[in-house]
């Protein structure tokens, strides 16, 4: 059975990483640099239990030349390492390397990633979240129906007041994983 019928309505989470899963510390292309939030572990256990996890993740730092893609994959790979030991299974790992004036179409807000795992993994949208730290990912899957909660972590407490009006906002992705799956 492939993956998409294997989990054909099934709801998702799409996670922002840096500020969100991880702290963020600006270009991270060493992965000495991880330092994983104390409740991203429990949070991401409690939400795979109902939905599939994703992260999607902006890299503008590849784009400006100050990180490259295989410093990305690196980091991405020792953090799906430090998940997986924990039981936690990330479906796949979208990341965009362009800057802001490429007006790409995987760039949060853009929704090319949410339409990729519907495609590959018949995901309900309707039924799925997107969580982060910055206003983009908060909103970035509105129009297609995903819900957005904001996070104080990273950036959030910076770009709060650029939140459109009526989003959840909590301290900590643990706090939004009660929310979300009480």
């Amino acid at each position: 059975m492939n993956a998409q019928s294997n989990n054909r309505n099934r709801t998702a989470i799409f996670l922002d990483r840096d500020g969100t899963l991880i702290e963020d510390v600006g270009f991270l292309s060493d992965v000495k640099g991880i330092k994983v939030f104390p409740d991203t572990i429990g949070a991401l256990q409690k939400l795979q239990k109902n939905h599939l996890l994703f992260v999607v993740t902006n890299q503008c730092g590849v784009d400006d030349g100050l990180l490259t893609m295989d410093d990305v994959r690196r980091i991405n790979a020792e953090l799906a390492k430090i998940l997986s030991e924990q039981n936690i299974r990330i479906q796949e790992w979208y990341v965009c390397p362009h800057g802001k004036h490429r007006n790409c179409s995987c760039r949060k807000p853009q929704t090319a990633f949410l339409e990729q795992a519907v495609a590959s993994y018949g995901i309900d949208l309707s039924g799925s979240y997107a969580i982060g730290d910055h206003p983009h990912d908060a909103t970035y899957g509105a129009s297609l129906g995903v819900r957005g909660v904001y996070l104080l972590t990273g950036h959030g407490r910076r770009h709060r007041g650029e939140l459109p009006a009526g989003k959840p906002v909590f301290q900590t992705i643990g706090e939004a994983a009660e929310w979300i799956a009480p």
